[in-house]
């Protein structure tokens, strides 16, 4: 597949060695970047970047690491002399908890790996941005910052906390040409789930077929969202194509945040309403 829309740039993305972040550092390959392929899973990561050629390299970075943040954007400016982009994706949705039953550990566990790994994201990749003139960052949100009852408390408090602080972030760093969005998936087949179920090795790779089953019916869209619908949307955002575009949350869930799928009896249920006296 040849270039489309990120001919000779470079990215860094988290949490990339499977699920969203895999398909995300393939289309952008794809469109012509080259990308460093980070995240904890060594054997997973550095499989895909084997897989993806010459344009894609994989490093070990634990996002709960401000070091390891630091070094991966290092490392691509060092070897190619520009950042063009960063997707700060690496997370875990936790265990379902009822807030009396939620350990403080647990809590800032979660806020450590889903939030103040975008602010380590943010605050290394926007130096090289800035000094540039321009850079997209992308972080992934989740339809569980925006609606209650899609995530755990922990989890959906820092998925909201991202989006706040993407905005805060594009509003400081848009004067240096620096864009920041928010990148929100719905239900979307991935190993993320069967992991928050505490699955492990083939157990956790099989979840994903169960997982697409069962969220068929969790937006209007009647099917699973997909690791590939995300990434397509994340190469519009790191692409010129979205050139005006910061603060935003671009949300992709098929509906799930729009509410309750409409009645299938809706023209039934109109008909009686138009019967009843007044």
């Amino acid at each position: 597949m040849t270039g489309t829309g990120l001919d000779g740039r470079t990215a860094v993305v988290t949490g990339a060695a499977s699920g969203i972040g895999a398909a995300v550092a393939a289309r952008f390959v794809a469109a012509g970047a080259t990308v460093l392929v980070t995240d904890v899973d060594e054997p997973r990561g550095a499989r895909l970047a084997e897989s993806l050629g010459a344009r894609a390299r994989f490093r070990r970075v634990d996002v709960t690491v401000e070091s390891d943040v630091e070094s991966a954007v290092a490392e691509v400016v060092e070897r190619h002399g520009r950042l063009d982009c960063v997707v700060a994706n690496a997370g875990a949705v936790g265990r379902w908890r009822f807030l009396h039953d939620t350990p403080a550990q647990e809590w800032d566990a979660a806020f450590a790996l889903l939030c103040r790994s975008v602010l380590f994201a943010i605050k290394y990749a926007s130096l090289p941005m800035k000094a540039a003139g321009r850079g997209s960052i992308v972080a992934t949100g989740s339809v569980a910052g925006l609606r209650t009852g899609y995530g755990p408390h922990a989890y959906g408090a820092a998925k909201a906390a991202v989006a706040q602080l993407v905005r805060s972030a594009a509003v400081e760093l848009a004067p240096h040409g620096v864009r920041v969005n928010t990148l929100v998936p719905g239900g979307v087949a991935t190993r993320i789930v069967g992991h928050g179920a505490g699955l492990t090795g083939d157990r956790l790779d099989d979840s994903v077929d169960t997982v697409r089953a069962g969220l068929r019916s969790l937006q209007p869209m009647p099917r699973a969202g997909e690791p590939d619908d995300l990434a397509g949307a994340a190469v519009f955002l790191a692409s010129d194509s979205s050139a005006f575009l910061t603060g935003q949350e671009i949300v992709v869930d098929g509906g799930a945040s729009l509410g309750r799928e409409w009645p299938a009896d809706a023209t039934r249920m109109a008909a009686r309403a138009e019967q009843r006296p007044t």
